[in-house]
């Protein structure tokens, strides 16, 4: 994993990003994915990232993320139970 990393930041720096502008698009992506995970609960996703919900609010707005695409496309995902059935049979073939 740190390889990858490594990978990306010389990419990033390659391109001419700045430090901030780095640091920003790392924490906007990785709130996104866990956001996605929790299918837009915040308080779910503000425990696995280890703050305060309204920290996570805060950082959400700061970072001018849409919660209204991660709740459009929380809608089209299949139910969990569906979800782990799939993957439960997935797992045994």
């Amino acid at each position: 994993m740190k390889g990858q990393l490594e990978s990306i930041v010389q990419q990033m720096y390659r391109a001419g990003m700045c430090f901030d502008e780095a640091v920003r698009e790392f924490q906007k992506t990785f709130v996104l994915i866990v956001l996605r995970q929790e299918r837009g609960n915040q308080s779910k996703a503000a425990d696995k990232l280890g703050m305060h919900r309204n920290t996570l609010h805060r950082t959400i707005a700061g970072l001018q993320i849409d919660l209204n695409l991660i709740r459009q496309a929380k809608r089209k995902l299949p139910p969990r139970s569906v979800t782990s059935e799939s993957s439960r049979r997935a797992a045994q073939h």
